[in-house]
C-alpha cells in the first residue's frame, strides 16, 4: 500500500509546503461533490453490510476527479481493495492524493507523459487485479497481454472507445465485460447531456467565444456529438455535422443541423469538435481544408482523434494560454485546445461532467460489477442487464423527484 508520506502524489505541493494539504483539498472537494450523490450514498449503506467484493482486488482506469473518487469509495466500502490510476491528461493531483491518504492505491498526476501514464497501468496490473473497472480497455486488454486474463472474475468498460477495442481489435478476453457505454440510461444521461453540457461549457470557459451565431463543426453524432450539438444549438450556435452513417447523418439534419462531408464543412466552421471514439476523425488529409483561425477541440476519450502530430508537423506552435495551443502552417493559424485530449478534462480548472448523471453512471457502474461479482455471466464483450437498467432509472427518477 502507498504511504503518502513516502511515496507522494508527484507534482503536487510545492517545496517547503505542508505535504498534507494537497489531501486535505482534496478530500474536501470529494466531500462536497459526495453530498450531491444521493444514489452512490444509498448503495454506499447497502454495500457497506453485503461486502459483494470482499477478498477481491479491483483495478481502476478511469478520469480521476471528485466524482470518481466517490465512485472509488462506495466499492471500496463493499469489501474490495482498489488498485488504480487516472487516464492521461485527466488526473487531478489532489484528489490522488486524498485517496492515498485514506489508504486507496492509487497512481498518477496531471503532468504524467504518456510513457509515465503507461507505467501507471503496468503498476494496477502489477497487483493482478481479479476485477476491472475500466476506461479504454487498457486494463481488460492488459490482462491478456501479461497473462493472467483468466485468473479475472470479469469488469466492466465505460467508453466508446474501449467497446469498440474490445469488439475490434481481435483480442478476445476470456471473462464478462459489461460494456456501460451500450447502456441507455448511458447514452442519454452522460452521453448526450453530461457530455453536451460540459463539453460547451469548457469551449466557453477555456477560449472566452460566443457561442450564439458561431459556427460549429461536430464529427460523430453518438450520442456525445448529440448532446455537444443540442447544447451548441440550444445556446444559438450554428451547427454542422459530419457522420458517416447515412441514416445517423439524416437523424442529424432531422434535428436541424446542417450535414455534410468533412472537406464541405471544415472551411465553413469556427470550432471543430470531434466525437467518434475513434482515430483519425480529423485526418492529416483533412488539415489543408482547415478554417484560419479555427479551435479545434476533442472530447473523445482517447488523444487520437485529432491527427496532432500531422498538425504540427513543419508548423511553429506556440502555448498562448494554459490549454491553448497556436499553430501556424501554410499561412494559416488554428487553436489547438488541452493538446488533443479530452476537454473537459484537460483543459484548466477541469468540471468535468455535471454530478446528476455521474451518480448515475457511476451507480451504473457498480452494480454492474456487482453482477459481474455475483457469477454467471457469458464471457466476453456484453451490454448491461436490463433488470439493472431500469432498477436505476427508476431510482434516478425519484432522485429527480420527477413526479413533481
Amino acid at each position: 500500500m502507498i504511504d503518502p508520506a513516502i511515496d507522494p502524489v508527484p507534482g503536487t505541493g510545492a517545496a517547503g509546503s505542508d505535504p498534507a494539504a494537497p489531501a486535505a483539498e482534496g478530500a474536501a472537494r470529494i466531500a462536497r461533490i459526495r453530498s450531491r450523490m444521493p444514489l452512490l450514498a444509498a448503495l454506499r449503506d447497502e454495500l457497506t453490510t453485503t461486502q459483494p467484493f470482499a477478498g477481491r482486488t479491483i483495478g481502476v482506469s478511469l478520469h480521476l476527479e471528485p466524482k470518481t473518487a466517490v465512485l472509488v469509495e462506495t466499492l471500496a466500502a463493499g469489501g474490495a481493495r482498489i488498485v488504480g490510476t487516472g487516464n492521461h491528461g485527466s488526473t487531478q493531483d489532489d484528489v490522488v492524493a486524498a485517496l492515498q491518504a485514506s489508504g486507496i492505491e492509487f497512481f498518477g498526476r496531471r503532468d504524467d507523459t504518456l510513457d509515465d501514464h503507461r507505467a501507471n497501468l503496468e503498476r494496477t496490473l502489477a497487483a493482478r487485479p481479479d476485477m476491472l473497472l475500466d476506461n479504454g480497455a487498457d486494463l481488460a486488454l492488459g490482462t491478456v497481454a501479461h497473462g493472467f486474463a483468466r485468473e479475472v472474475v470479469g469488469g466492466t468498460e465505460e467508453t466508446t472507445s474501449g467497446g469498440f477495442r474490445l469488439r475490434e481489435e481481435g483480442v478476445a478476453v476470456p471473462f464478462p465485460v459489461i460494456v456501460i457505454n451500450d447502456s441507455r440510461i448511458k447514452a442519454i444521461g452522460e452521453n448526450r447531456h453530461a457530455v453536451g453540457q460540459s463539453a460547451v461549457e469548457s469551449l466557453m470557459r477555456i477560449t472566452n467565444l460566443q457561442v450564439p451565431g458561431s459556427r460549429f463543426l461536430v464529427i460523430g453524432y453518438g450520442w456525445c456529438g448529440r448532446g455537444v450539438a443540442q447544447y451548441l444549438a440550444a445556446l444559438g450556435g450554428k451547427v454542422g455535422v459530419v457522420e458517416r452513417d447515412p441514416v445517423t447523418a439524416l437523424e442529424a439534419a432531422f434535428d436541424g443541423h446542417r450535414v455534410g462531408a468533412l472537406e464541405e464543412l471544415l472551411p465553413w466552421a469556427e470550432v471543430v469538435v470531434t466525437a467518434t471514439g475513434r482515430p483519425d476523425a480529423l485526418p492529416a488529409s483533412a488539415l489543408e481544408h482547415v478554417a484560419d483561425g479555427a479551435v479545434l477541440a476533442n472530447i473523445g476519450h482517447f488523444p487520437w482523434e485529432i491527427d496532432v502530430d500531422a498538425l504540427r508537423a513543419g508548423a511553429r506552435t506556440s502555448q498562448v494560454a494554459p490549454a491553448i495551443e497556436r499553430i501556424e502552417r501554410g499561412g494559416k493559424h488554428a487553436i489547438l485546445l488541452a493538446e488533443g485530449r479530452m476537454c473537459n478534462l484537460a483543459g484548466p480548472n477541469p468540471k468535468g461532467n455535471s454530478i446528476q448523471p455521474m451518480d448515475l453512471g457511476f451507480l451504473l457502474q457498480a452494480r454492474s460489477l456487482e453482477r459481474v461479482a455475483a457469477g454467471g455471466l457469458e464471457p466476453g464483450p456484453q451490454g448491461v442487464p436490463v433488470e439493472i437498467e431500469h432498477g436505476i432509472a427508476r431510482a434516478m427518477l425519484a432522485a429527480m423527484g420527477a413526479a413533481r
